[in-house]
C-alpha cells in the first residue's frame, strides 16, 4: 500500500468521462502505446500470417506514470474502456506499419488485443487483488487480478461474439453484443438506437449478412491456493472465460493470475432450483506463474546463519545435521530413521536428464507402513508444513478426481478435473490411507510417480498433465503385521507400486520395556514442564524453528546441485552389486530403482549437509537409511526396528563404527570383482 501511497495510483481524482470523447481517448492511448509499445508492434507486423490472434501486453504501471487519470478510467471502467484500448492498438499498428513497410516485409493484423499486465503497479494491493474466497460485489465492474491454480479446463469453444442488424425504417447499421448474464443470448433492442436529433422509433429490424464475428472461447476454474486458507475453512473457486489468444495457454494444475472484469451470470435453469447469479471472471490477461510454484524469499540474514551455522560444526558435521533433524516434528521422541527419512524426502536429489532426452527423476517418495499410534499423520502434517506447496489427502482423494485427474460433465460439457497429485506439482503430496485408493488412481499413480507426468484419454480429452512433485505416503498393515510375509501382502499394494517409493520404513510397536519407560518418561515430563525447555531442547529444537527449517530446505534445494565423487560411486556400486548377489533381491527392475533411490538419497544428504558434492559419507548415510527401509534386503544386522530408533550422544563416533562395518562387507565385492 506503501507504493501507492507514494506515487500517482488508481487514487488520483480521476477526470470526468465527459472531458473527453471517446475518439480523444482512442488518440491518446494509441500515442502511449506507440511510445512504449513499438517494437511489439513491430514484431506483430512482421509475422505474416494475418488470421492469428495476437496479444498486445501493456504495462499498467508504465501507463500510471505516463497518464493517470487515463490509468485510472482503464481500472474503474474496463468495460467501457478496454475495447478503446483495443481500437487504440490497431490504430498504434497502422501507424507503424505505414512508417516501416517499405524498409520491412510487414502485414497488417485483424485480430490484436491489448492485454494488461498488473505486476509491480499499485493494482497488486490487497483491494484490487483479493483472494477468491474474499470476492465482494464491491469489485465488480473494476479491474481484478486473481491468483490461483487451474483445476478445471474445459474444450475450446466457438462463440459469436458480435452480429450487425439494419433498422427497416432509416436504415440505420448497428451492432448487436451478447450478453453474458444471461448465458451469451443476444436480444435485439426495442427500438432503434440511431444517435440522431431525433430517433427514428423503429421496431423492425433485418440481420446484415455476413456480419458475424466469432471468437475462440474457453472456460477454466480457478481455486485459491490451499497454503493461504486457514484451517477449517475451504479453498473458494471461480470460473473465469479465455478468448481470441488467450485459449488453451494453461492446463489443469498450472499456477496463474488472471487480469479481468468480475461479472455474473444466471446459473442454470433447473426445474424446483432457483435461479441466482453466480460470479464468474472474464479475463483480459493471464500469466502462467509455474517457475515460482516454490519459491520462497530467504532474507541474507538467514543465509549467513545458515553459514554460521556449518562453521560451527565443521568439525563434528553430523552433530549439525542431528540438530537440524531434531527440529522435524520435535513434539515426537527419538524415531531418528524416520525424520532423517523425512528430511532427505523433502530436500530431494537431482534431476538428470540424458543425451537423448530421457528424465531421471530427482524427487524422492517415502511410504510409512505401521501400526496406529505410531505417529504416521503426524509426520505427514509436519512436512505438509514444511513444504511451501503442498497438498494433503486420503487415498480416497479430497475431490471427485481422487489423486490423479478426472474427466467431470458440467453442463453437458466434459471437463478436466486436477486432483491431489496434480495440483501438488512442483511440491508435496501427502497421501494418507494409502491402502485405500481407488481402483482408477491405483491404475495412472504409477507413471504419476515415476514419470512424473499423467497420461489422459477420456472422454474425447487427450492431454499429458505435470505431477512432477514428492508422495509421501503413510497406510495400516492389513490386521497383524507379519514379518515372514512380503510388504505387499502385508499391505495388499503391490510390488511394481511399492518399488516407486525409494524408501519404505515399517513403525511396529512391539513389547520393548526399555523403551517405553523411555517414552512415557519423556511425555509426561513434557506435560509437567509445559512451555519450559531444557538447555538442550533449546540448542537442538530452537535453533531450529519451522520457518527457518522451511527456508533451509528451500535454499539447499534452489542452491546446491551435488556432484558424486569417484569414491562415492565406487561404494554405491558395490553395495548395489552385493544387493543383486542377494537370494531375496529377484526381480532386477526393482534393483535398478534401488540404485537410483541410493543415488538420490545420497544428493539429497550432500544437499543437508550444505555440500556441493556427494563424499563418502553422504553414500555411506545413504546406505544406512536404505538398510531400514523394506525396499532392500537387510545386509547389516543392527538395522532394528525404526520405531525404537534413537539419537546417538556422539554420531560422528557411532557413524565411524557403521562405516568400517560397510566398507569391510564391500570389500568381498570389490575383490570378485
Amino acid at each position: 500500500m506503501g507504493a501507492a501511497e507514494a506515487e500517482p495510483g488508481p487514487s488520483v481524482p480521476p477526470m470526468p468521462e465527459d472531458a473527453l470523447s471517446d475518439v480523444d481517448y482512442v488518440r491518446e492511448l494509441a500515442q502511449f502505446i506507440l511510445r512504449n509499445c513499438e517494437q511489439q508492434l513491430r514484431s506483430v507486423l512482421l509475422s505474416q500470417d494475418p488470421m492469428l490472434h495476437f496479444p498486445l501486453v501493456i504495462e499498467f504501471a508504465e501507463l500510471l506514470d505516463a497518464s493517470p487519470s487515463l490509468a485510472y478510467l482503464i481500472f474503474a471502467n474496463p468495460a467501457k474502456f478496454l475495447p478503446l484500448l483495443d481500437e487504440a492498438a490497431h490504430g498504434a499498428q497502422e501507424v507503424v506499419f505505414e512508417a516501416f513497410k517499405d524498409r520491412e516485409e510487414m502485414v497488417l493484423k485483424e485480430f490484436l488485443h491489448a492485454r494488461i499486465d498488473v505486476s509491480g503497479s499499485p493494482l497488486e494491493c490487497p483491494e484490487t487483488f483479493p483472494r477468491i474466497g474474499r470476492l465482494r460485489v464491491k469489485h465488480r465492474g473494476i479491474l481484478l487480478t486473481l491468483k490461483g491454480t487451474v483445476i478445471r479446463s474445459g474444450p475450446i469453444k466457438m462463440i459469436e461474439g458480435e452480429r450487425e442488424y439494419e433498422c427497416r425504417k432509416c436504415k440505420q447499421v448497428f451492432k448487436v453484443y451478447p450478453e453474458l448474464e444471461t448465458g451469451n443470448a443476444i436480444r435485439l433492442p426495442m427500438s432503434c438506437p440511431s444517435k440522431g436529433l431525433k430517433s427514428c422509433g423503429g421496431t423492425h429490424f433485418r440481420f446484415v449478412e455476413g456480419s458475424i464475428v466469432c471468437h475462440d472461447y474457453q472456460e477454466i476454474k480457478i481455486q485459491e491456493n490451499v497454503h493461504v486458507v486457514g484451517v477449517g475453512s475451504i479453498p473458494r473457486s471461480i470460473p473465469a472465460i479465455l478468448k481470441d489468444d488467450l485459449v488453451d495457454m494453461v492446463k489443469a494444475g498450472d499456477d496463474v493470475v488472471v487480469t479481468g472484469i468480475l461479472t455474473a451470470k444466471w446459473s442454470p435453469d433447473v426445474r424446483d432450483v432457483r435461479c441466482d447469479l453466480d460470479p464468474i471472471m472474464v479475463a483480459n490477461y493471464i500469466r502462467r506463474t509455474n517457475e515460482f510454484k516454490s519459491d520462497i524469499e530467504i532474507p541474507e540474514d538467514a543465509i549467513e546463519t545458515f553459514n554460521q551455522f556449518w562453521a560451527q560444526f565443521q568439525d563434528n558435521p553430523l552433530k549439525g545435521r542431528n540438530a537440524i533433524l531434531h527440529g522435524i516434528c520435535p513434539q515426537i521422541f527419538g524415531l531418528f530413521t524416520v525424520k532423517l527419512a523425512v528430511a532427505l524426502t523433502l530436500v530431494g536429489g537431482v534431476q538428470h536428464v540424458d543425451a537423448s532426452g530421457t528424465k531421471v527423476r530427482g524427487e524422492s517418495h517415502l511410504l510409512l507402513v505401521g501400526d496406529p499410534g505410531t505417529g504416521k499423520s503426524q509426520f505427514l502434517k509436519f512436512a505438509a508444513k514444511l513444504c511451501t506447496r503442498s497438498v494433503i489427502t486420503t487415498g480416497l482423494g479430497s475431490t471427485s478426481a481422487g489423486l490423479t485427474v478426472t474427466a467431470v460433465k458440467e453442463g453437458g460439457e466434459w471437463m478436466l478435473e486436477a486432483g491431489a497429485l496434480v495440483l501438488a506439482d512442483g511440491g508435496l503430496c501427502c497421501i494418507d490411507e494409502f491402502d485405500s485408493m481407488r481402483g482408477h488412481d491405483r491404475a495412472t499413480i504409477h507413471e504419476a510417480m515415476e514419470q512424473q507426468t499423467i497420461s489422459i484419454a477420456k472422454a474425447g480429452l487427450v492431454t499429458t498433465l505435470s505431477t512432477k512433485t514428492t508422495v509421501f505416503g503413510a497406510t495400516n498393515p492389513k490386521g497383524q503385521y507379519d514379518p515372514s510375509q512380503s510388504l505387499s501382502v502385508n499391505t495388499t499394494l503391490s510390488g511394481p507400486l511399492l518399488s516407486r517409493f525409494d524408501i519404505v520404513l515399517v513403525l511396529l510397536d512391539t513389547k520393548n520395556p526399555q523403551w517405553d519407560a523411555v517414552v512415557s518418561e519423556h511425555i509426561l515430563s513434557e506435560q509437567h514442564r509445559g512451555s519450559e525447555k531444557t538447555k538442550d531442547t533449546e540448542d537442538l529444537a530452537c535453533v531450529w524453528p519451522l520457518p527457518l527449517l522451511r527456508r533451509y530446505i528451500q535454499y539447499v534445494k534452489r542452491n546446491f546441485q551435488p556432484i558424486l565423487t569417484k569414491e562415492a560411486e565406487r561404494v554405491l556400486s558395490s553395495y548395489y552389486q552385493l544387493q543383486r548377489r542377494s537370494a531375496l533381491q529377484n526381480a532386477a527392475r526393482t534393483t535398478i530403482r534401488m540404485l537410483e533411490s541410493l543415488i538420490r538419497l545420497a544428493q539429497a544428504h550432500a544437499r543437508l549437509m550444505f555440500r556441493n558434492e556427494v563424499t563418502r559419507l553422504d553414500a555411506i548415510s545413504a546406505i544406512i537409511c536404505m538398510e531400514s527401509s523394506m525396499t532392500a534386503s537387510a545386509i547389516l544386522d543392527d538395522a532394528g526396528n525404526a520405531l525404537h530408533s534413537s539419537f546417538s550422544d556422539n554420531p560422528d563416533q557411532e557413524y565411524a563404527k557403521q562405516e568400517k562395518l560397510i566398507l569391510e562387507m564391500l570389500k568381498s565385492v570389490d575383490h570378485a570383482s
